[in-house]
């Protein structure tokens, strides 16, 4: 087989059959009914269905159509958020596999990029996406864009290979070199390549495989609530159990002592947990998508409040993936830093102009599109300055372009290339070139690429062989960045006042990664090289994580070493990113958050969050969002342990002290229709506590369900349950009706449920803010609430179904009054507590984790 022959198709089906096909494995790929069923595995999902169908036996529709509903829901929607994170492998074949034209047998077939294979001769043209990895063997004026490998946002040159250089390809990345990778870009030039990879073999191709091996890591706050209810559940049941037993064996009568049974087990059964979960997670997706922020898996929002560390890529994250120009330099030694709104001085514009004419008419390359742009005006150049008459291209000798004008009077030549080139052509004394050197290093710190430009007078069209034929005169220097987006400094000083720690990660040199770093606000710190990095084992990098800010020229790999880093050093890391690079971070993060519109849909596909508008700032509303709703989450799971004391108690006190039951499961179930709203409806809704984004993040190993919160609790509703007893033995004691009593407890019970949904709306102690806080889903539940207890006043039938009695203004009255005389002296507790606390320098408020 020769070299300008390429493979023959024997042989190109021979490959095919031993390497298999150019594409990414299908390995794991799970169907949706696979996916459903490891729901149902979930024991809240179990707990709701068997709640569900406990509901449908006893005969209470509504309940159990309720719990039935939030089930499905559920599953609906996770079996959907699961089946679309298996997209992300598809997504990498269609980006690794695009047709391409080959060489084989001497003559030019267009294939299937599946159909590429070792050791085939691939032609590339400007805007090809490159098939496979492969060696250049020739070029003419190539560049590739390999951003979506380095995140660099530049192309790179690339020039064929020199005889015998071996077949190993360096990383991606870096100039003059002849090796090219497959889902890389032609921006320019064309050439001929040998493959050398196909399918997982190239680079990404690992990046697909590394995907496909992390496991999303299963969410803390389900974790937990999984674990209380569990706990919960086998506390009831047996209980419950113990119920049916003692009451039959010391009463005789195991039909009441079954239905009793049931009725503790359902007052002890804290099937709201789930529920709040659910609804909370779903309403808090919604809510944050308002703000352009798409929530692919609803766990990550309990996260986003905890996020300790934010590790953000910078091309197309903290910037905005196009250059423009930044600055200017003359000979005389003027410089000019372009700003919005600010015009360009007329020498400094002349340079601009220059460097528009050494470029290419219609340009594709990033740095000749912002010399373009940076003219402030789209007339063509021909319209000034003439024709476009003779050419010299980029050579890898000479790392200079050049254009000759002629616009009918004179000829002009307009160069513009690498410093050290135009210096040459220029023929620089050594002062000029020391000062011209000198302002290429300044520019160079600040993370500016450097084009020098220079003109020249040709005399007549007998064109010169080479552009250093001619003598140049230094016209100066363009400064060009990928400027920062304008949202990211507030941004990122908002992050940093909310205790949230920002670490930049990016392909990029190490001096530009500094000065982004320094424009975006991001503390001051390290800077750690991917070569750096490679040589640290664990314990060193675990060291240097906590004085590093900013990691530059980092392999995809290696960013996900120092996520996993940051992840066993007990941080809660969120991980931006766009490209295919970003992929593995973004899957192994606690929150990986991809960019919608620039993003690349692996990095979507693999990501929590994905930013609609590729806004920076969103992750800030974001964060603010999942703090709230996690405090809102806490309030409620507050809520439903104080609320099940009185509940159970009032279920158990009859039994202990041999009094007639007073509550069976129809009367629990109606409890839980007042209960289930006021949890999944009214604490979702709350608004944000003052200091949400002023206070640190919680700690990562901070338990939802801590002892001060639990004691709280346990604290009010054992407040509660001890003014219903004391009604409750003062009416008995009073000879008050079976049936009147019943009523009565019913209805004072109603108002504690009130009262403790009150003192749980708000962290600090106010009794104005518990009250007049807004919240349209409260009144919305109050005129339910109003409205179910008229129907049970009035109505014959509701009032013979519940065995209550007719029930006494005055006793309503003193109703309502023990549930306003509960609020009152909780949020004096509440204050009181508060004031002790401090008095111990113990500022953490109730609701939260004891401090270390």
């Amino acid at each position: 087989m020769a070299d300008d022959t390429g493979l023959t198709s024997a042989e190109a089906a021979a490959r095919l059959a031993s390497d298999g096909p150019n594409e990414i494995a299908r390995a794991g790929r799970r169907s949706v009914l696979r996916i459903a069923l490891g729901v149902l595995r979930e024991p809240m999902l179990l707990l709701l269905l068997l709640g569900g169908g406990a509901y449908l036996l006893l005969g209470s529709l509504t309940e159990a159509l309720i719990l039935l509903a939030f089930a499905t829901f559920s599953i609906a929607v996770t079996v959907v958020q699961e089946a679309r994170t298996e997209h992300v492998l598809e997504a990498l074949r269609d980006l690794s596999a695009p047709r391409a034209l080959v060489i084989r047998g001497s003559a030019r077939l267009r294939v299937a990029g599946r159909e590429v294979v070792r050791g085939d001769l691939i032609v590339l043209e400007q805007g090809d996406r490159i098939a496979a990895d492969a060696r250049l063997v020739e070029a003419h004026d190539l560049q590739a864009d390999e951003s979506l490998l380095t995140g660099e946002s530049l192309p790179v040159d690339k020039v064929a290979a020199k005889e015998g250089l071996d077949d190993t390809a360096p990383r991606p990345g870096g100039e003059g070199l002849p090796f090219l990778y497959s889902g890389s870009l032609v921006t320019r030039g064309s050439g001929i390549a040998r493959v050398l990879a196909t399918g997982p073999r190239t680079e990404i191709g690992r990046i697909g495989q590394s995907l496909a091996g992390l496991e999303t890591e299963a969410p803390r706050l389900a974790r937990e609530t999984t674990r209380i209810v569990t706990w919960c559940a086998v506390g009831g049941g047996a209980v419950a159990l113990s119920v049916v037993l003692l009451f039959g064996l010391l009463r005789g009568g195991w039909i009441e002592a079954v239905l009793a049974g049931i009725a503790i087990g359902m007052s002890m059964l804290p099937e709201e947990f789930p529920v709040v979960l659910t609804v909370f997670l779903a309403m808090g997706a919604w809510r944050i998508g308002k703000v352009g922020v798409l929530t692919r898996r609803a766990a990550a929002i309990e996260t986003l409040g905890s996020a300790t560390v934010l590790c953000t890529d910078k091309t197309g994250t903290l910037t905005e993936n196009r250059m423009s120009v930044a600055a200017l330099w003359l000979p005389s030694g003027e410089a000019f830093a372009l700003k919005a709104g600010v015009a360009v001085p007329e020498g400094f514009q002349a340079l601009i102009e220059t460097g528009a004419l050494a470029s290419a008419e219609t340009p594709n390359d990033p740095m000749e599109i912002a010399l373009l742009c940076a003219r402030g005006t789209d007339a063509p150049l021909s319209e000034t300055h003439g024709n476009l008459v003779q050419a010299y291209a980029l050579r890898p000798d000479l790392l200079a372009m050049s254009n000759v004008w002629d616009d009918g009077a004179e000829l002009r030549l307009s160069a513009k290339g690498a410093p050290e080139a135009i210096a040459g052509l220029c023929r620089l004394s050594q002062a000029d070139h020391a000062a011209m050197k000198a302002a290429v290093e300044a520019m160079a710190e600040r993370g500016i690429r450097v084009l020098a430009v220079a003109t020249a007078a040709p005399q007549d069209r007998n064109w010169a062989k080479s552009q250093q034929d001619y003598h140049c005169t230094l016209t100066g220097l363009t400064g060009l960045a990928d400027p920062l987006r304008a949202s990211v400094p507030a941004a990122v000083a908002e992050c940093r006042s909310a205790g949230i720690r920002v670490v930049m990660i990016t392909g990029d040199h190490a001096a530009t990664a500094r000065a982004i770093a320094i424009e975006a606000g991001i503390a001051d710190g390290d800077v750690l090289t991917g070569d750096d990095l490679a040589a640290l084992d664990d314990a060193e990098l675990a060291q240097r994580l906590k004085t590093v800010t900013v990691f530059a020229r980092i392999m995809p790999e290696q960013k996900l070493r120092i996520v996993q880093a940051f992840k066993a050093a007990g941080e809660i890391v969120a991980m931006t990113g766009d490209g295919v690079n970003d992929a593995p971070s973004l899957k192994a993060a606690h929150i990986g958050v991809a960019m919608g519109q620039r993003g690349t849909d692996v990095a979507r596909e693999a990501a929590a969050i994905v930013l609609l508008e590729d806004d920076f700032g969103a992750i800030v509303q974001a964060v603010r969002l999942g703090r709230r709703i996690y405090d809102n989450i806490r309030k409620a799971m507050a809520f439903i342990f104080a609320v099940h004391v009185p509940i159970a108690g009032l279920a158990l006190i009859p039994l202990l002290f041999g009094l007639p039951l007073l509550f069976g499961p129809i009367h629990i179930a109606l409890l839980e229709m007042v209960i289930d709203p006021v949890c999944a409806l009214v604490f979702e809704a709350e608004e944000d506590e003052a200091d949400i984004m002023a206070r640190p993040p919680r700690a990562p190993d901070e338990a939802l369900f801590s002892l001060r919160m639990i004691a709280w609790s346990v604290f009010q509703g054992g407040a509660a349950l001890a003014m219903l007893a004391a009604v409750l033995f003062v009416e008995t004691a009073n000879d008050m009706p079976e049936t009147e009593l019943r009523a009565l407890m019913f209805f004072a019970l109603i108002a504690a449920v009130l009262a403790l949904t009150f003192v749980n709306r708000s962290f600090s102690a106010s009794l104005g803010q518990a009250l007049l806080r807004p919240n349209p889903a409260l009144r919305v539940v109050l005129l339910a609430i109003v409205a179910i207890t008229g129907a049970i006043l009035f109505i014959p039938a509701a009032q013979t179904l519940l065995k209550f009695g007719t029930i006494a203004w005055g006793d309503m009255a003193l109703a309502v009054g023990l549930g306003a005389l509960l609020l009152a002296l909780l949020e004096a507790g509440k204050f009181l507590l508060g004031r002790f606390l401090a008095r111990r320098g113990d500022r953490t408020p109730l609701f939260r984790e004891d401090p270390a």
